[in-house]
Formats: structure tokens, sequence, C-alpha cells
């Protein structure tokens, strides 16, 4: 039985480790980049976009769908690297625990 409310216990401090580090990532400013720098967006922990700025030079009206193009790259650079920091946090939380990294977690 003590294995079972130890294993309980393990479960519930990994449930508010993983809670706060959450917390901690959606208040994070992440920054993304297209074009070399021309395309520049910050999004958030969830990848939510929070802002967006385009270099003027590169505005053209004969050439809307390269913007589009950059915007997209950009914002995907953004919420790749949000992904990217709630994996690593959510692998050194779980090193920490004793658990395997690729252990698949309900929450």
């Amino acid at each position: 039985m003590t294995n079972i409310a130890e294993m309980m216990q393990k479960a519930q401090e990994m449930k508010t480790k993983m809670t706060e580090m959450q917390q901690k990532v959606v208040s994070m400013d992440i920054a993304g980049e297209s074009g070399a720098g021309m395309v520049n967006v910050i999004v958030n922990g969830k990848g939510e976009l929070r802002s967006l700025k385009i270099e003027p030079g590169i505005v053209n009206a004969e050439e809307v769908e390269l913007l589009e193009d950059l915007v997209m790259a950009a914002v995907n650079d953004g919420k790749k690297k949000a992904e990217n920091i709630v994996a690593t946090e959510t692998a050194r939380i779980m090193q920490e625990m004793g658990l395997p990294a690729d252990l698949d977690l309900p929450f």
C-alpha cells in the first residue's frame, strides 16, 4: 500500500511542477524570425502571436505572397521554439523526479 501512496504523491508533485512550468512558459516572450530578420514575431509559450514586425522595405504590393510566406515562416519559427522550450523543461522536471524523459503524461 505504501508504494501506491508514494506513486500518488509523486504524481501529484509532477502535476504541480508541470502546471508551474506551463504557467512560466506561457508568460515568456519567444522570438521567431524569417527572411534574415526582415519579419520578426514574438509568441508566448503556447505559440500565440503577441507581436509582429515587418521591415518596411519588403512591403511590395506585387509580392504579397512572399510577405505572407515570410510571416508564416516567422510565426512557425516562434511556435517551434516555444514547443522546444516546453519539451526541454518537461524533460528536466521528469529527470529531477527520476522518471524517464519519454514517459507519456496525461497532463
